[in-house]
C-alpha cells in the first residue's frame, strides 16, 4: 500500500539553523532537484504497490536516495548515513523537517530496486530528460556515437576456480538437505579442496598440470552434481519445500558442469553463452579492441550517443553485438527523444560501412566518415568539417571514463538480473544531472 504526502507544506528547515543561518539556494542539490518531475515519478512509484498492506515507503525518499547514491558513488549503507547527515540531501527528498533519525535501513533499497526493475528506471531516466530538453538545458543538434564495456564487480575467472566455486557451493546444499531429509553422504570435500589448494598455490602451472586439476574438479562436480539430485528427489518425495533460489543456482552450476565438460572434451577454450560466474550468470566475456593489460572484460556492452555533453544508454545487452548494426535503431531514439533528426553523425571507423552510409544519405543526415574511393583534397570545406567533427568526437570518450572513474560505472555491483541496466542508467542519469546543473 502506498500514501502520497501532503507536499504543500512549508518546509521548517530553518528551524534547527542556529544564529539566524540560512539554507545556500545555489546549492548542487536544490538546482537537481528542480530538474526533476518529483509528481510523475511518485505517481508510477504507487502503481508497484496494492491498496492494501503495510504503508510503503515515501516514493520522493527513496528516488531521491537511490539518485544521490549514484551521484556520489556510494555504497546503500553509506548513502543513508550521508542522507541523515546533510540537510541539503534530506531536502532534496523532499523531507518536510531536518530529521536525526534514521531515514530506513540500507536493506530496503535492495528490495525497491528488486520490485520496481529496470522498466521504472527507464521512465524516470525519459521523463527526467523531457524536462531538460524543454527546459532547453539540452540542445540537440548532431550526436555522436561509440560503444564500451561496463565491467561487472566480480574477480577474474578462471575454469578451475568456477568448478571449485561450484563444488563447493553443492557440497554446502548437500550438507543442509541432507540433515533435513535424514541421510548423510560422502562428498569428498576435504580430498577436492585439498587437490585445488595444492594446485591454486603453484606460481607456474603448466598446460599439462592445469588440464589433470581441471579434469579431477570436473569428475568432483559430476559426482556432487547427483548426489545432489538424488536428494532433491527424495525431498520432493517426503513434501520439503526447496527455495527457488536454490533451484536457480543449481540450474546455473549444471549448465557450468556441462559447459566445462564439452571444453575439457574437446579442448577448446571457447562456447557459447559462456558462464563465467556462479552469482551473475548472465555476464559474458568480450574481448577488448583496444591494447592494455586486459584483453578480456567481463560484463554488459553499452551502445551510447552523446549529444551537447549529455551521454545517453541507447543498448545494453551482455552479448557482444555489432555496435555498428545499431545506427538505425539509436537515429529512431533520437528522433523519439528530441522529435526530430540530427543534424548530423560522428562515429569512428567501424560504424562507417556501406549499410550505414546508404542510410544516412537516405535521412538526409551529413556524416563525418572519411570518404570511399580516392583521398579528396584537404583544402577542401568538407574535410575540414570531418577532421573538425572527429577532433570532437574524443568528448564522447572523455565521458566514458569520467562515467567509470567518478560514478562507479567501472564496477557494476547489483546481483539482482536487471541489475546491471538499473545501475549504468542511474550512474549515465547522475552525471547527466550534474551537467545540467552546472548550466542553470
Amino acid at each position: 500500500m502506498y500514501r502520497g504526502k501532503d507536499r504543500q507544506t512549508r518546509n521548517l528547515f530553518t528551524d534547527f539553523l542556529l544564529f539566524e543561518g540560512k539554507l545556500d539556494p545555489e546549492n548542487r542539490w536544490l538546482k537537481i532537484r528542480e530538474l526533476i518531475p518529483w509528481e510523475r515519478l511518485e505517481s508510477r512509484y504507487q502503481g508497484y504497490f496494492s491498496d492494501r498492506g503495510r504503508p510503503a515507503l515515501d516514493g520522493r525518499l527513496v528516488i531521491g536516495i537511490l539518485l544521490l547514491k549514484h551521484m556520489t558513488a556510494s555504497s546503500d549503507e553509506a548513502i543513508v548515513k550521508l542522507v541523515n547527515e546533510n540537510p541539503y540531501m534530506q531536502l532534496f527528498c523532499w523531507l518536510e523537517r531536518f530529521s536525526t533519525e534514521p531515514l530506513l535501513d540500507s536493506s530496503s533499497l535492495s528490495k525497491i530496486r528488486k520490485r520496481l526493475g529496470s522498466k521504472y528506471f527507464v521512465e524516470l531516466e525519459r521523463e527526467t530528460y523531457q524536462v531538460l530538453i524543454e527546459r532547453k538545458i539540452i540542445k540537440a543538434k548532431g550526436m555522436l556515437l561509440d560503444a564500451t564495456v561496463f565491467p561487472e564487480h566480480l574477480r577474474y575467472p578462471t575454469d578451475t576456480g568456477l568448478l571449485n566455486e561450484a563444488r563447493q557451493w553443492v557440497v554446502g546444499q548437500i550438507k543442509n538437505l541432507g540433515g533435513s531429509v535424514g541421510k548423510k553422504v560422502r562428498t569428498y570435500c576435504r580430498k577436492a579442496q585439498k587437490e585445488y589448494l595444492s594446485f591454486s598455490k603453484k606460481k607456474t602451472k603448466s598446460r599439462k598440470l592445469i588440464r589433470r586439476t581441471r579434469k579431477s574438479l570436473l569428475q568432483y562436480l559430476r559426482r556432487n552434481v547427483k548426489q545432489f539430485q538424488s536428494l532433491l528427489n527424495e525431498a520432493r518425495e517426503q513434501g520439503i519445500q526447496i527455495k527457488e533460489k536454490v533451484r536457480d543456482r543449481f540450474e546455473v552450476v549444471r549448465k557450468v558442469l556441462d559447459q566445462q565438460y564439452q571444453m575439457h572434451r574437446q579442448k577448446v577454450n571457447r562456447i557459447q553463452e559462456r558462464v563465467v560466474s556462479l552469482q551473475r550468470p548472465w555476464t559474458r566475456p568480450i574481448v577488448r579492441g583496444k591494447t592494455g593489460p586486459k584483453a578480456v572484460e567481463f560484463g554488459p556492452k553499452a551502445s551510447l550517443s552523446y549529444v551537447d555533453g549529455f551521454v545517453f544508454l541507447d543498448h545494453l545487452c551482455s552479448e557482444n553485438f555489432p555496435e555498428a548494426a545499431r545506427v538505425g535503431a539509436q537515429l529512431k531514439q533520437y528522433e523519439t527523444l528530441f522529435g526530430k533528426k540530427p543534424s548530423y553523425v560522428v562515429a569512428d571507423k567501424i560504424y562507417g560501412n556501406r549499410e550505414n552510409r546508404r542510410l544516412l544519405k537516405k535521412e538526409e543526415i551529413r556524416d563525418a566518415f572519411e570518404p570511399l574511393g580516392r583521398k579528396a583534397s584537404e583544402q577542401n570545406p568538407a574535410s575540414r568539417w570531418r577532421k573538425q567533427k572527429q577532433r570532437e568526437r574524443n568528448r564522447i570518450e572523455g565521458s566514458f571514463g569520467h562515467a567509470k572513474n567518478h560514478f562507479s560505472l567501472d564496477k557494476i555491483k547489483y546481483y539482482i538480473t536487471d541489475g546491471p541496466e538499473i545501475w549504468v542508467r542511474l550512474g549515465l542519469m547522475g552525471m547527466n544531472l550534474q551537467t545540467a546543473a552546472k548550466r542553470i
